[in-house]
């Protein structure tokens, strides 16, 4: 209850840092469990789910257990390369913009994209065995209902216009995002 003057404040502060550190001793320890928080509070500001972070976790813990030089680069650009990875796995619809923005100021965030962009592409090559799904356009249709607050009937009925007019090459050189809210569109018409 009663007030604490300056001075002990940050003594107390200065405790605490040091109690932290005593607690992961190694700088590799401590990266991977700033990378870890970051990629949590990442997944948590995007709203995704929690196969995502387990996803993205496993990832940068591979990328770590072999050795490839993460050291020095940006924690924000390479804990979204990773969460941008799981995603891929996870079949869950984001982009970079996306999960960078709920992370960094927007004036920080054209060169945040870049930088994760890049980290993302030297993921892409270090691990070989990770594949990515095809992302089908029911996909994008279920991300913008659900960012929508779409009813679900409107939903299946612009599901089924994509499957009735999947060979008529209408979304060839198309936006995906752009074609599937045209086919919610469409059923919110005529619903």
């Amino acid at each position: 209850g009663k007030k604490i003057d300056s001075e002990v404040a940050s003594q107390m502060h200065r405790l605490g840092k040091w109690q932290k550190r005593v607690r992961v001793s190694t700088s590799r320890d401590r990266r991977l469990a700033n990378i870890l928080t970051k990629i949590s509070e990442i997944c948590q500001s995007s709203s995704l789910p929690k196969n995502v972070i387990e996803t993205a976790s496993i990832i940068y813990r591979s990328l770590d257990g072999k050795h490839i030089e993460v050291k020095g680069k940006s924690v924000v650009g390479i804990s979204a390369a990773v969460v941008y990875m799981a995603c891929k796995q996870c079949d869950v619809i984001r982009s970079l913009e996306e999960i960078l923005r709920g992370s960094c100021h927007a004036n920080e965030l054209r060169p945040k994209i870049k930088l994760a962009s890049r980290y993302y592409r030297t993921l892409v090559m270090e691990l070989p065995t990770v594949t990515t799904p095809v992302v089908t356009m029911d996909k994008y249709i279920s991300k913008i209902a659900n960012m929508t607050n779409t009813e679900t009937r409107v939903e299946i009925l612009a599901i089924e216009i994509a499957e009735k007019t999947k060979n008529h090459n209408l979304a060839v050189g198309k936006a995906p995002n752009g074609i599937a809210a045209a086919y919610l569109y469409l059923s919110l018409i005529h619903i």
